[in-house]
């Protein structure tokens, strides 16, 4: 099992440095996102610049590097722990990628795509609370926020502490990519990257 759960894990990281966002921001004549906006190479600048028919596939694209990666754990390791530990593995992809200098995004969305595998029952209550608020507000970052912080809420009443305190460490390290772009002098704004 040591074998596997360490190729999951490097397959985990490599799935989460595939450059989306800088991909699609090249196709439209932008080299580094890093460079314009609120300089965060995530769905939320692409939008903001491009628009959202261009930020559409980076922020499926960086939702699938979660799911990918958490699959890859729940198939090729097993144990509720695994998703977590690959798809942890992908959100260090994101924002430590390889490909871009070993600076990416904060991981937003790469976290979501890990909780769709890790915890499908407290994510698709976690997607509800995010799409009714979207529809009361028309506000897609509060809704985001919303359906954010009650993930682990949800989670704590239907899986119990272990599952929760794995989602907090993955919550935990998103929010240190937060706390590193205001240390940088970047934009903080929370809406998904």
């Amino acid at each position: 099992m040591r074998t596997r759960l360490i190729v999951a894990t490097a397959a985990g990281y490599l799935l989460g440095s595939v450059p989306v966002a800088r991909t699609i921001a090249r196709r439209h004549g932008i080299d580094d996102l890093r460079d314009v906006g609120d300089r965060n190479p995530g769905a939320w600048n692409t939008m903001e610049l491009l628009g959202t028919s261009a930020a559409l596939p980076v922020f499926v694209g960086d939702t699938a590097k979660g799911v990918a990666a958490a699959g890859l754990g729940r198939a090729i390791v097993g144990g509720w722990w695994a998703p977590y530990v690959t798809g942890g593995a992908a959100l260090v992809g994101h924002a430590y990628p390889f490909t871009d200098g070993f600076r990416g995004g904060r991981s937003v969305l790469t976290f979501v795509g890990t909780g769709l595998v890790a915890s499908p029952r407290a994510a698709a209550v976690s997607v509800a609370v995010a799409t009714a608020v979207w529809a009361g507000t028309r506000r897609f970052d509060v809704a985001a926020r919303a359906g954010v912080a009650s993930f682990p809420v949800v989670q704590l009443a239907a899986e119990g502490p272990r599952r929760t305190a794995a989602t907090g460490v993955l919550m935990t390290f998103v929010g240190f990519r937060f706390a590193l772009a205001a240390l940088e002098g970047r934009p903080t704004d929370d809406r998904a990257s």
